[in-house]
């Protein structure tokens, strides 16, 4: 059985992992930079910097991303037409966040007009919440789902052995979804301050911690067995 530093070295070797473990880092940084910044400006210039180094080694880590949703679409697109639907939706809203998110990160390390990188990326994270919203409503859906098919199973009086073990499955898959529940809607919460500037939204403490809600569910997600 593999240890936690095999099972480390198996979720760094993954794209998602390694992004998870640098979006980590990205809004650590930005509220440590945040509470330092009024008593120690060099401090708290130095956590920006790496703020900012994380955020754009995440956009270089992401490249072609775009073409995982359009795969998604291909092999398994949904069990009903409900379900097809909301993925079609959920998919292309992702499809058009990654794909934007290219030339976002080439703007901002100057390789095209920097003046492109404000409607880079209000586009892309336009494409970024209406997949999140999309996916969660998929996700509630299926967790629902998930609920009447365990009441169902433990409805019977004597449950075999298949019966006990599809419980602990749905049981495990009701726990991703709703992993996957939170780091949508935080993520959501940074694309709206995006979109659409407020005052909650935009606050350094809900970004970081919404940041840090998303890093830490698609770590659980993603960390092997």
């Amino acid at each position: 059985m593999n240890d936690s530093v095999d099972k480390l070295v198996i979720f760094l070797a993954k794209r998602d992992g390694i992004d998870k473990l640098v979006k980590t880092f990205q809004y650590v940084s930005k509220l440590v930079n945040w509470h330092v910044e009024a008593t120690s400006p060099d401090i708290s210039k130095r956590f920006k910097q790496w703020e900012v180094a994380s955020g754009l080694s995440r956009k270089a880590f992401r490249t072609g991303r775009f073409l995982t949703g359009f795969n998604a679409l291909r092999r398994n697109p949904g069990a009903t037409h409900s379900l097809r639907l909301l993925a079609v939706f959920a998919n292309a809203g992702e499809m058009v966040y990654f794909f934007f998110d290219h030339f976002l990160w080439l703007a901002r390390i100057g390789t095209i007009d920097v003046n492109l990188a404000k409607r880079m990326s209000f586009i892309s994270a336009f494409g970024e919440s209406v997949g999140y919203v999309f996916f969660i409503i998929a996700d509630f859906i299926m967790l629902r789902k998930g609920v009447k098919e365990e009441r169902k199973v433990r409805s019977c009086k004597e449950k075999t052995e298949e019966e006990e073990k599809r419980i602990e499955e749905i049981r495990s898959d009701r726990v991703m979804r709703l992993m996957g529940v939170a780091a949508n809607v935080a993520d959501l919460l940074i694309a709206v301050a995006e979109i659409e500037p407020n005052r909650f939204c935009n606050h350094t403490v809900t970004l970081g911690i919404s940041g840090l809600v998303s890093a830490w569910a698609g770590w659980y997600r993603n960390w092997p067995l």
